[in-house]
């Protein structure tokens, strides 16, 4: 049978859609499923989800920043013997406390067009531009420049910052070939090294090879040639000291950011 949760908000619903999501990876339950209610401003809404949600058995999380809203849904639910978890409540509560000030309560807030979302989109543009090296003279514009062989989720990762709002280039180290020597005249400290262990690339490399239909024992795909890249860059690596290496085997790439934020937020927290 599957088990079902119903996502409730006032807004499009991704933040709490978000949340569930990354709670659920915590369970080993392959038969839930997550329906999203988005733009549930009304009490005639409200029950009619409410109804289903008893109806269906299902578990009900929701984000309604307004507290009257709130508080009808969660009444709703009580007297349909419904269980609701409320996201947003407690957190605006304990906001609200530690600032001494009122919530504004306006739906989609999170979600209002202004700078900040117009940072983000200049952002990714800049990532894509910057992808794999093209470019190297924009490299002096980047927050953050990634290095790192084929296959260690460089552009991957140039994306996923870029939606945070930095500005990412990436610069693929090559065996035998020489990064651009803008690489080395640039602030180092926006300079971040990925690294990954042989059986690892291996793996990733002929799943690659795979995918394109191409020969398994492609130089791109052997043991000897990976290993002999790999040390090609760990030897680079050495000879840069300001640059951190962060390890990308078996790892999402939201750790990977994770760890890069960290560093680089303490680098120029520091100075």
């Amino acid at each position: 049978m599957t088990q079902k949760i119903f996502v409730v908000s006032d807004a499009t619903g991704e933040t709490a859609r978000s949340v569930v999501d990354a709670a659920l990876r915590q369970f080993d339950i392959a038969t839930a499923s997550m329906d999203i209610f988005p733009r549930t401003r009304s009490e005639e809404l409200m029950e009619d989800i409410v109804e289903r949600a008893a109806k269906e058995e299902a578990l009900l999380v929701h984000t309604i920043v307004d507290p009257k809203q709130r508080e009808i849904l969660q009444q709703l639910s009580s007297d349909a013997g419904v269980t609701d978890i409320d996201l947003i409540g407690p957190l605006m509560g304990k906001l609200a406390s530690f600032f001494h000030t009122e919530a504004l309560a306006e739906p989609g807030k999170f979600h209002a067009v202004d700078a900040e979302y117009f940072r983000r989109i200049e952002a990714v543009e800049f990532a894509v531009k910057n992808d794999d090296g093209q470019h190297p003279r924009n490299l002096a514009k980047a927050d953050i420049v990634i290095v790192g062989i084929s296959r260690t989720s460089k552009t991957p990762l140039s994306t996923y910052l870029a939606q945070r709002g930095y500005k990412v280039a990436n610069v693929p180290i090559v065996m035998g070939i020489e990064p651009p020597k803008e690489l080395f005249e640039i602030d180092q400290r926006r300079i971040f090294a990925l690294s990954i262990d042989s059986a690892s690339l291996f793996r990733i490399r002929q799943a690659r090879l795979q995918s394109l239909g191409m020969p398994s024992d492609t130089a791109y795909g052997m043991q000897d040639h990976i290993e002999r890249e790999i040390e090609y860059a760990a030897q680079l690596y050495a000879s840069r000291p300001d640059w951190p290496v962060i390890d990308v085997a078996d790892r999402a790439i939201e750790e990977t950011a994770s760890d890069l934020l960290y560093l680089y937020k303490k680098r120029f927290r520091d100075s």
